[in-house]
């Protein structure tokens, strides 16, 4: 059974989406999870908010429907907290 995000894997919007997220990466010091399953669900459903949306919302704390005016864009304001907290971010995106 395929995954609603397998529509944008591969695509140009996902790519800029995941490579967004590897610069923020790289700018914090944090990597990406190693297990790149996960990664293609949480860069997918952020591409497919980005484009329903037009911003980074983060999949993993999103309302759903999503809500534009409450939901947050990720990274997320409370990304250092839980990294610092679990060595990882709540959508287990990041990684110290």
């Amino acid at each position: 059974m395929a995954d609603s995000w397998d529509s944008v894997t591969g695509t140009e919007e996902y790519n800029n989406t995941l490579n967004r997220s590897l610069k923020m990466a790289g700018k914090t010091g944090y990597t990406l999870n190693p297990d790149k399953e996960r990664v293609q669900k949480v860069i997918g459903l952020m591409t497919m908010n980005y484009t329903a949306a037009g911003d980074y919302f983060c999949p993993c704390k999103q309302s759903h429907p999503l809500d534009t005016k409450t939901d947050v864009v990720c990274p997320c304001p409370e990304i250092k907290q839980e990294i610092d907290a679990d060595g990882m971010c709540f959508c287990k995106l990041f990684f110290r």
